[in-house]
């Protein structure tokens, strides 16, 4: 985890809100179980419950994935179903009030206060779809997981990482020609900086890649193509990209462990990348190739 020093090390005019980094990734369904299967198959373990709410916190190495399967209380969020849905994307920012009210003033929409007695109350506006941005600022050694949620007895809090697995990125899909009206709010409200066509990770190349400010994640815009642009598509976040240095050896382990690879023409594993199969009715992870400290793949 990055220290203060490095979280100033950025120049304010590149990164608006101090971000450093993903704090965590929510999915939502109504099988949480099932989903929490694929999780620890992937090498997440259930580190503690929400105090209020039917919400389990999965963890390894630097990585939190939060499942949801509470129902929705707010409009325009998502309801759980049995697919599981990436439902919220939070980010690590130095004063998360700052980070809120300059979302709202560039346009971002607010998400009503859902916090209960002795609970934090997290900023957030609306994100692509149904889905949610949260603005965090305690995450180092006091986090909102010490305070909202209670530890599973006997768990280790810190399992580590598969093959040094840590977030990559979010694919996010879009619809027919509203790359630049995402790129737009990326970088208004964030300072996401789109980079050069000929930077490409992993084995999907498609779409429009954009750098989070803080130089730790990334975000792929990708709009359909052929047939695809004449279906009915409702944009949303698509699939988590985790960073690996060594992506044979992940996908090694992965498969010993009951995960499966895509392997087509198009599609299959290399040392660059690898896509799982889709699960439970669709929800799938990539894995890219990437440094130990992945930052510096950065053009």
């Amino acid at each position: 985890m990055s220290n203060a020093t490095d979280r100033e090390s950025l120049p304010e005019s590149t990164n608006p809100i101090g971000m450093d980094g993903i704090e965590f990734i929510e999915i939502t369904t109504s099988k949480p179980q099932a989903l929490g299967g694929v999780l620890e198959r992937m090498g997440f373990h259930p580190i503690a419950r929400h105090r209020s709410r039917e919400v389990e916190l999965y963890r390894q190495g630097a990585m939190n994935i939060v499942v949801n399967s509470q129902a929705a209380d707010i409009p325009r969020t998502v309801e759980p179903i049995e697919r599981p849905i990436l439902s919220a994307l939070a980010f690590r920012v130095r004063d998360a009030d700052a980070a809120f009210r300059r979302a709202l003033e560039l346009g971002g929409w607010e998400i009503p206060i859902r916090a209960q007695a002795l609970e934090l109350n997290i900023p957030g506006i609306h994100g692509v779809g149904e889905s949610l941005i949260y603005f965090i600022d305690r995450y180092d050694e006091f986090s909102i997981f010490d305070i909202d949620f209670r530890a599973i007895p006997g768990v280790d809090p810190n399992p580590p990482a598969i093959c040094g697995l840590d977030f990559f990125g979010i694919v996010q899909y879009v619809g027919v020609d509203r790359t630049g009206d995402w790129s737009e709010f990326y970088a208004q409200l964030f300072g996401f900086q789109v980079i050069p066509d000929d930077v490409r990770f992993g084995i999907m190349p498609r779409g429009l890649l954009m750098r989070s400010p803080c130089c730790k994640f990334y975000l792929q815009l990708i709009e359909p193509d052929g047939a695809a642009q004449f279906a009915p598509m409702e944009e949303h976040l698509q699939r988590i990209g985790f960073a690996t240095p060594d992506v044979i050896g992940a996908t090694g382990v992965l498969e010993k462990r009951g995960i499966e690879f895509l392997a087509t023409e198009k599609v299959h594993t290399s040392e660059r990348g690898a896509l799982t199969k889709p699960l439970l009715g669709g929800v799938m992870f990539e894995l890219v190739h990437a440094p130990a400290d992945h930052t510096s793949a950065r053009p």
